[in-house]
């Protein structure tokens, strides 16, 4: 089996957390390189791989001559429509950009390298420029406040509706310039101006947190008991959504106090922690992969109660 390109974050703590086995069907949900594909399948599970990005499909072809993988190419948040409830005894999502996207300048993903201003993954749908080109200016500070979590997003949005009023943006580097105008320069910071900005708008454009939930919500659904989730996210956004998921699935409900009277409980538990909290990238993938830095890995057990409506 040839070598992936990149190599997956947390690779052998999701491995861990999933412990697949001969005979088991387990899903990578965000296929990419196919790095955690690739472990599963060396363990002797069948996997199926979901991505949206119709560029991934140039890494499936070594894995599928094992007779045991299949590529679907749709989002994850949609493996619902091609599992029944309780028939896979793995789910694995790695949330974010992959460093293949960030890595081709032409996706348009990354400030560092100038390209179209695209930071589609897949799908047609409005593309980064077509946001900052036309969004209202408070949507645009609305975008790059919540998704980017950017104080200053006012006076960004501020300067690129101006700026946009002479020519329309088209390129990477001429945002991430225009962005650093706005923010005063670097001025000796570790971490270019222009990096929640961009975070931000990748993520609208490719809905990226309600995809979360809505997929946090179908491997809930077609789990099966004893069946395991991993999730691995990049930011405090992710990360947030999943923490809340965990916690509320596993039926940690606020106690009340001598303030409030108790919480009523709500449907059974249907996840139980694999481990407390969160594992973090050792120090030695941090130096060898910088962009492991702040992924955390949260995992959960799946137990017998029924998925929770939708509406819950």
């Amino acid at each position: 089996m040839t070598e992936a390109p990149h190599v997956s974050v947390l690779l052998g703590e999701v491995v861990d957390a999933l412990s697949p086995r001969p005979g088991e069907t387990i899903i990578d949900g965000t296929f990419g390189a196919g790095g955690y594909s690739r472990a599963f399948l060396d363990a002797g599970a069948t996997v199926v791989a979901f991505d949206r990005d119709p560029t991934a499909r140039r890494f499936a072809a070594p894995l599928e001559a094992t007779g045991r993988f299949r590529l679907i190419e749709a989002r994850f948040s949609e493996m619902g429509d091609h599992f029944a409830p309780g028939s896979v005894d793995g789910v694995a999502l790695d949330i974010g950009v992959s460093s293949m996207q960030i890595d081709e300048a032409e996706r348009g993903f990354s400030f560092m390298r100038d390209g179209p201003l695209d930071m589609r993954m897949g799908g047609d749908v409005p593309s980064a420029a077509d946001i900052v080109n036309t969004a209202e200016q408070a949507e645009l500070a609305r975008i790059f406040y919540v998704y980017g979590e950017e104080r200053e997003s006012r006076r960004v949005a501020s300067f690129l509706v101006r700026r946009r009023a002479e020519r329309p943006f088209e390129r990477t580097l001429d945002l991430a310039e225009v962005v650093e105008k706005a923010l005063g320069g670097r001025r000796g910071a570790k971490v270019h101006p222009a990096t929640k900005v961009f975070q931000a708008l990748r993520i609208a454009v490719n809905e990226e947190l309600s995809e979360l939930e809505q997929g946090l919500v179908a491997a809930e659904r077609i789990l099966k008991s004893g069946g395991r989730l991993a999730v691995v996210t990049f930011h405090s956004l992710e990360d947030r959504i999943v923490k809340a998921f965990f916690a509320e699935r596993a039926g940690r409900l606020p106690g009340g106090s001598r303030h409030a009277p108790p919480v009523a409980g709500g449907p059974p538990p249907t996840f139980e922690m694999i481990f407390k909290g969160h594992r973090d990238p050792s120090d030695a993938e941090v130096s060898a992969n910088p962009r492991a830095r702040s992924a955390k890995l949260r995992a959960g057990l799946r137990t017998e109660a029924p998925a929770w409506r939708a509406a819950a």
